[in-house]
C-alpha cells in the first residue's frame, strides 16, 4: 500500500452512500471490531451488494462472517501509527521509509486506506451453526505474530486452511473484489488498490464521512516519516 503508483492514482468518489450491513440479517456480522456508533459495519452500497452476491455463490452450509469495514480516517491513522511504532521499537535501525513500507504490508497508510473509503471488508467463513472456518490464522494476524501465515497464499498452512481459502478467494473475485495479498482476510472493491490490481483508470471510492459523505483526501503525518 506504501506504492506510489497506488496513492497516484485519482479518485473520482461517486457519491454513494454507506449502508449497514446488519440490516436485513443477510450477512452474518461478529461484532469483535464493534464502535458505539457502528461505523465498523458500514459499507458502500455497490460493495454491499456484491458480498450478497458472494455469499450466494457459496455451498450449502457455508456463509461469509462479516468482521469489520468502514473506519473513521483518525482511527485509521491511529492503526497505523501503532503498528509503526511497535515497528520502529523492534527496528531502531530502521529508516523512515523502512518502517512505512513495512507498516504499509499490514496498516494501509492512512490517506489511501480503503477502510477509510467504505470500499474495504475483513471477512472469514463460518458454517451455519456459526463455527468459524480453518483459514490458518486469525482474522488480523500480523506477519509477525503469524511468522508470514496471514499472507493469502503463505504455505506454512494446512490442508484444509488452503482449501477455504480458495473458496474465499473463489467467491469475492467471483463478484469483483480483489484481495491485498499480506492479509487472506481483506477484500475491496472500488479503491485506488483495486484501480491498481484491475487497471481500471481510477477509484470511484475514496476517503468518506460516516454522517456527511465523501471528504477530501487525508495527508500524511510528520511522524510516518513522510
Amino acid at each position: 500500500m506504501s506504492d506510489a503508483r497506488i496513492a497516484a492514482i485519482p479518485v473520482r468518489d461517486c457519491g454513494e452512500p454507506l449502508r449497514d450491513v446488519r440490516r436485513g440479517g443477510v450477512i452474518a456480522v461478529d461484532e469483535r471490531k464493534s464502535d458505539d456508533e457502528g461505523a465498523f459495519a458500514h459499507l458502500r452500497e455497490g460493495l454491499l451488494n456484491r458480498l450478497m452476491d458472494a455469499q450466494d455463490l457459496l455451498p450449502r452450509g457455508v456463509r461469509l462472517l462479516f468482521v469489520e469495514g468502514y473506519r473513521p480516517p483518525s482511527l485509521q491513522r491511529f492503526y497505523f501509527e501503532r503498528y509503526a511504532d511497535e515497528l520502529r521499537a523492534g527496528h531502531p535501525e530502521w529508516s523512515a521509509e523502512q518502517v512505512r513500507a513495512a507498516a504499509s504490508r499490514y496498516v494501509s497508510p492512512p490517506e489511501i486506506a480503503p477502510h477509510s473509503a467504505g470500499s474495504a471488508v475483513d471477512l472469514t467463513l463460518v458454517s451455519d451453526d456459526g463455527r468459524e472456518l480453518d483459514l490458518g490464522t486469525r482474522v488480523n494476524a500480523s506477519p509477525e505474530e503469524s511468522d508470514g501465515a496471514c499472507y493469502t497464499e503463505a504455505e506454512n498452512i494446512g490442508q484444509e486452511a488452503r482449501a477455504n481459502r480458495r473458496l474465499l478467494a473463489g467467491v469475492l473475485s467471483g463478484a469483483g473484489l480483489v484481495n491485498y495479498p499480506t492479509e487472506w482476510w481483506h477484500w475491496s472493491y472500488g479503491d485506488r488498490y483495486w484501480a491498481f490490481v484491475t487497471g481500471a483508470g481510477h477509484a470511484v471510492y475514496g476517503p468518506v464521512d460516516l454522517d456527511r459523505g465523501p471528504v477530501a483526501a487525508v495527508a500524511p503525518s510528520p511522524s510516518q516519516g513522510d
